[in-house]
């Protein structure tokens, strides 16, 4: 029997200084969530980022999901019925800070109802008006799915560092001296690498990328035209 209790309290030794040494260990880090390079694609040619589902999740999902501080307007350019638009003017996404907008999915005749309901138009820029929603408007509003989304971040980062984290882009478009796009269709992503002013990332369905892609195109050409 001593043989047998001789194991067993060198097993429970054993057991104890494991315990022990695991007690000290720190645990792992938390995996980072949100970061603007993390998008799922879906089957059906949608994708998700920031844990929204473009063209599916609401206004309302993403109020519930990034805090009550929304800012909500119909944002229209002269001769332009608008768009809906949800602000946040403090957005974190993973280590990164910056603004978020959100555009709403809303026909015109919706758009321009909030208009004419609006509390007070504001100017935004010279031209741009502002319309503040009345609060009998929220609710169709919260409805509205996410048609586009717009991070706006802080921190500056270059065409390596763009690389480095999306990888390669399908196409590069230059929009000025100063402003490149990196596109990315199959991740519904255009990526605004500005060296005087600030990163803009633009998010869409990838099976809607036209949206994003066409007008920039179009502006390239025009450009080429004219300097010819």
């Amino acid at each position: 029997m001593k043989p047998i209790i001789l194991i067993l309290s060198f097993a429970a030794a054993a057991l104890l200084v494991f315990v022990l040494m695991r007690a000290g260990e720190k645990p792992p880090p938390a995996a980072i969530e949100n970061l603007p390079w993390q998008i799922e694609i879906l089957a059906d040619g949608g994708s998700r980022v920031f844990g929204l589902e473009l063209g599916l999740s609401t206004l309302g999902d993403a109020r519930q999901r990034f805090g009550q501080d929304m800012q909500l307007a119909v944002v229209a350019s002269p001769g332009e019925s608008g768009a809906l638009e949800a602000y946040y003017i403090r957005f974190t996404a993973g280590v990164l800070s910056g603004k978020m907008i959100l555009v709403g999915m809303l026909d015109q005749v919706g758009v321009e109802q909030m208009r004419k309901h609006a509390l007070k138009a504001e100017f935004m820029d010279s031209s741009t008006r502002k319309f503040v929603l009345h609060p009998d408007d929220l609710a169709l509003a919260y409805q509205a799915p996410i048609g586009s989304i717009t991070f706006i971040a802080d921190a500056h980062f270059d065409a390596a560092t763009a690389v480095k984290r999306f990888g390669e882009p399908e196409v590069r478009i230059r929009s000025s001296e100063t402003v490149e796009h990196f596109l990315y269709p199959q991740k519904g992503l255009d990526l605004q690498l500005d060296a005087q002013g600030k990163e803009v990332l633009q998010y869409v369905a990838p099976r809607q990328f036209a949206r994003l892609r066409d007008p920039l195109v179009k502006k390239a050409l025009q450009q080429e035209i004219q300097g010819r």
